[in-house]
C-alpha cells in the first residue's frame, strides 16, 4: 500500500504548518496532543513522507527516501505521558533531528475532517454514504451502505474484509438485518453507546474491550472491531496527496504493518 505521488516543487516548513492549521481547524479542536509542527526540521521540504504512527520503522524510511518531512496521525507528547526524552521518544526524536526531517502530527483534526478525515475517508474505502455526525466534537459518522447487496451484519463484515485486507472480529448476530451503520476509526469503541442511541444496527471502529462486548449484545447492536491501525490507514494518506497536489512536492505514503 505504499504510494508515491512525483514532482520537482518544494513548500515552506511555516507555509505548509499553516495551510495545514487552516485546513484541519486545528485551533476549534480539543485534543489530547498538540497538532501541527512537533518536530522541526529543514526550511524548505521537497520530499513528504506519510504514515499511521511516528514509529522508529517509519521514521527510518522516511530517512531511507531522503524526505524533508514526515506527516502522521500519531505523533508525540500526548497528555499524561511522561515528557522527558529517554527511551524510545528519544531515539525517535533524535534521528528526526539529526536528519533534519519535520514532523507534522495531526490527531482528532484529522478523524473530524469531512473529506479527508480518517472517518470521511474510510467511509469511502467502504462506500458508504454519509448521512450525518454523533458523538463529541461530531468525531463519529452515520450513514448506509451504497451497495444493496449488503443486507445483513454478516455481509457488511465480509465486506470490511475484503476493502480493509484485515478480517474484522464481529459481536453480534451474522444474520442480522443491516440499517443504520455508525463508525469511528481507531480506539472508538465508547461510543458505542452513543450508536445505540441514534438508532444503528452495527458500530465500526478499530479496537474493542471485555465490556464492549456486553454492551453489543445487551442491546442488540452489532460491533465490528476492524483494527486501529486498518482503519486509520486512509485520512492520513489522502491528506499527503492533497499537500502534494497543492505544493507540487514528492509524497510518498509508508503503511508500516500493525495487526491491532
Amino acid at each position: 500500500m505504499n504510494k508515491k505521488s512525483t514532482s520537482e516543487g518544494t513548500v515552506n516548513r511555516d507555509e505548509l504548518s499553516q495551510f495545514l492549521a487552516d485546513e484541519l481547524q486545528i485551533a476549534k479542536i480539543n485534543d489530547y496532543c498538540p497538532n501541527g509542527l512537533q518536530v522541526e526540521g529543514i526550511p524548505q521540504i521537497k520530499v513528504l513522507v506519510s504514515g499511521v504512527t511516528a514509529s522508529l520503522a517509519l521514521i527510518e524510511a522516511a530517512i531511507e527516501l531522503k524526505a524533508d518531512g514526515l506527516l502522521v496521525h500519531h505523533g508525540y507528547f500526548w497528555k499524561g505521558e511522561n515528557p522527558c526524552l529517554t527511551g524510545q521518544k528519544y531515539q525517535r526524536i533524535k534521528k528526526l533531528i539529526n536528519n533534519n526531517i519535520n514532523l507534522y502530527a495531526y490527531h482528532l483534526p484529522l478523524d473530524l475532517h469531512p473529506k479527508w478525515g480518517n472517518n470521511a475517508q474510510l467511509a469511502k474505502q467502504l462506500e458508504f454514504v454519509v448521512d450525518g455526525t454523533f458523538a463529541e466534537q461530531g468525531i463519529a459518522n452515520f450513514g448506509r451502505a451504497k451497495d444493496s447487496n449488503l443486507t445483513t451484519i454478516g455481509d457488511l463484515s465480509r465486506w470490511v474484509e475484503i476493502r480493509t485486507g484485515r478480517t474484522p472480529l464481529l459481536i453480534g448476530s451474522p444474520d442480522q438485518p443491516l440499517g443504520r451503520i455508525a463508525w469511528c476509526t481507531g480506539a472508538a469503541q465508547n461510543f458505542l453507546a452513543d450508536a445505540i442511541n441514534i438508532g444503528a444496527t452495527v458500530y465500526l471502529s478499530g479496537e474493542i474491550s471485555e465490556p464492549t462486548v456486553h454492551l453489543a449484545r445487551e442491546s442488540g447492536v452489532a460491533y465490528l472491531a476492524c483494527g486501529h491501525h486498518a482503519t486509520e490507514r486512509y485520512g492520513v494518506h489522502a491528506l499527503g496527496e492533497v499537500i502534494a497536489e497543492q505544493f507540487g512536492i514528492v509524497h510518498q505514503f509508508i503503511d508500516i504493518p500493525n495487526p491491532v
